[in-house]
């Protein structure tokens, strides 16, 4: 399953409605370290596809998610099990880390 675009409008009902976990890339056009990241998402995302879901969401054109979510720093991924934001990752991380950082959030919230 490919990393899905998610607005301001779609939030709600994408990530916090999911019925599987989701990991949330809060990133931005101008974002170098963002750039880094999305292989990397893009990669897990079809390794996890149907256990994990993994969404974008451009933080200039969605300031309401990204205020929800508390970021302050971009590129920050939040990691969502049931509704609930359990843990975030700011800065780009390498691969192992970020697989790491959603195995231990789905662990400690299953």
């Amino acid at each position: 399953m490919p990393v899905t675009a998610v607005t301001d409008a779609s939030f709600d009902a994408e990530v916090l409605q999911s019925p599987v976990p989701v990991v949330v890339d809060h990133w931005a056009t101008w974002c170098g370290p963002c750039r880094q990241v999305a292989p990397v998402l893009d990669q897990l995302a079809e390794e996890y596809a149907g256990r994990v879901r993994i969404v974008k969401v451009d933080a200039d054109a969605n300031p309401e998610a990204v205020t929800a979510a508390g970021i302050v720093s971009i590129p920050t991924l939040g990691f969502y099990v049931d509704g609930a934001l359990v843990r975030s990752v700011i800065g780009a991380r390498p691969r192992p880390a970020i697989a790491a950082a959603g195995a231990t959030a789905a662990q400690d919230h299953a």
